[in-house]
């Protein structure tokens, strides 16, 4: 399968805006609970809801990428997305809002199936490259989610922001299904053998194995640091309101500077020298933040290291997926990035009450301790003196 021109950064486009809509709700969840009368530790779960819905997708709709024409999978999968949106805008209850977002996280795993399309069809050598365009969509997607939501709830309310990010995903659907192939990959067995023979892929693979752990470890991090960050400032003594918050995503714009230069680097270079690289960048600024919120500059600079560390071990650890069976990518990927959003849904669920029982301190440690062993398990090597893939 080949792609026409600019169609790597359709793909890449496509999985930022899908991917924006796990996050773009965060700065409003303040809102969101007075609202529909929640509790701020029940509407917390909008979060890992969403998470639970994209594992959902890695699990049961990222493998038809190994089986599906792109055109019809992408296109369909985001009308999924924008279906789960205008629910979502519509919802009173929480119970209903956290079935929207299950959908929401479903539709919005089409970022990895944007990832695994543009890696099969880069030619030779241009893979890492590829992954790392489509990398920076959905890192781009995540930047100014936050920013463009709290900035959208703040103009029309969360309701309205919700029906807007719709609208752009629509649009998308569009012209995936204009831009796109047509044709299917060489299907493997049938999708039920496929689910099927997915445990078995972590089982066959060292490589595969290595990097779910190492994976895990910075998405927990990842995730358990900006829904601390949202929960605590939006308590007193800070009090910030939802368009304040999402600022603070603007931090992220070093991650998204940096994939373009982690995909070079990755198809130069072992993806574990890039991965314990970008590991100990985003270690330090995990310490930075681990000296507390008073100083926004060094509370900026903190998570801009830590999402340019996560970013870019990313795109380097999925290009190393994809190259293990080409054939396969969608089966791997979907392997690696259900149990990746696993983890990033423990450290979403874990933020409020580490919040609540230590503060902010106990969460900046919880992120430093997931982010130095990820580190030091891409410079392992193996028993046989072999660097471990």
């Amino acid at each position: 399968m080949s792609l026409r021109r600019g169609a790597v950064g359709l793909l890449a486009c496509t999985a930022g805006v899908a991917l924006a809509n796990n996050y773009a709700i965060q700065p409003a969840l303040g809102d969101v609970a007075r609202d529909t009368g929640t509790s701020a530790a029940a509407i917390g779960l909008v979060t890992t809801a969403a998470l639970a819905g994209c594992i959902a997708g890695f699990a049961f709709l990222l493998p038809l990428a190994d089986r599906a024409a792109p055109r019809r999978l992408v296109a369909g999968q985001l009308l999924l997305l924008a279906a789960g949106l205008v629910v979502a805008s519509l919802a009173h209850h929480v119970a209903l809002l956290l079935l929207a977002y299950g959908v929401i996280g479903a539709g919005a795993s089409v970022s990895a199936m944007a990832s695994t399309i543009a890696g099969r069809g880069a030619p030779e050598g241009r893979r890492g490259h590829a992954v790392a365009l489509v990398a920076a969509g959905m890192s781009a997607g995540i930047l100014l989610s936050r920013l463009v939501g709290g900035a959208l709830a703040d103009a029309v309310g969360w309701r309205g922001m919700l029906l807007a990010f719709a609208a752009l995903v629509l649009a998308c659907a569009a012209a995936a299904r204009l831009w796109l192939p047509a044709e299917r990959p060489a299907p493997t067995g049938t999708y039920l053998a496929t689910l099927v023979a997915l445990p078995g892929l972590l089982h066959r693979h060292r490589a595969l194995r290595r990097a779910v752990l190492n994976g895990s470890l910075w998405y927990f991090a990842f995730s358990l640091v900006w829904v601390a960050l949202t929960v605590r400032l939006g308590q007193p003594p800070y009090g910030l309101d939802a368009g304040t918050i999402g600022l603070y995503s603007l931090a992220g714009v070093l991650g998204f500077a940096a994939l373009p230069v982690a995909g070079r680097l990755g198809d130069r270079y072992s993806p574990r020298v890039v991965i314990a690289g970008s590991m100990a960048v985003a270690a330090v600024g995990a310490a930075l933040l681990c000296t507390g919120l008073d100083r926004p500059v060094v509370t900026a600079a903190g998570l801009a290291l830590v999402d340019a560390g996560c970013f870019t071990a990313q795109a380097a650890n999925q290009a190393r997926i994809l190259a293990i069976d080409p054939r396969r990518g969608g089966s791997l990927s979907g392997v690696y990035l259900l149990l990746y959003f696993l983890a990033g849904a423990l450290g979403a669920g874990l933020a409020s009450p580490l919040i609540e029982a230590g503060g902010w301190t106990a969460a900046a440690l919880a992120v430093l301790a997931a982010l130095v062993p990820a580190g030091l398990l891409a410079l392992r090597r193996d028993e046989r003196g072999k660097t471990s893939a």
